[in-house]
């Protein structure tokens, strides 16, 4: 782990060692056929947003309480997954992840 807390603010959880098994998904919505989750590192007191089963041109957004927004876009063509930088958080509840379709529709986890 590279950073923790304020400091992985903005930063790629990758990157920074703090996915992989350190990672829990706290709650996913679906929006259309697109998935949208907050991800959890307790190890570095971070959130992100991550989307699955996405289409080029969707987009991801995490914040924390409000805060922090973060955007992450599905940029690729034929790609279907992506991710936002991360947030501080307290707790998993604390972060909110929502998703914007290329086609425009919207929705977020609760």
């Amino acid at each position: 782990m590279k950073c923790s807390g304020d400091a992985c603010t903005g930063k790629d959880p990758e990157a920074m060692g703090c996915g992989g098994d350190l990672v829990t998904t706290s709650v996913t919505a679906t929006v259309g056929t697109t998935a949208v989750e907050v991800r959890y590192s307790k190890t570095c007191g971070t959130a992100w947003a991550r989307v699955t089963q996405a289409a080029q041109g969707d987009k991801v957004q995490v914040s924390a309480e409000g805060r922090n927004q973060q955007t992450g876009t599905v940029s690729g063509v034929g790609d279907t997954v992506a991710y936002t930088p991360m947030v501080a958080v307290k707790s998993a509840a604390a972060a909110e992840a929502c998703v914007t379709t290329a086609s425009g529709v919207q929705g977020c986890t609760e």
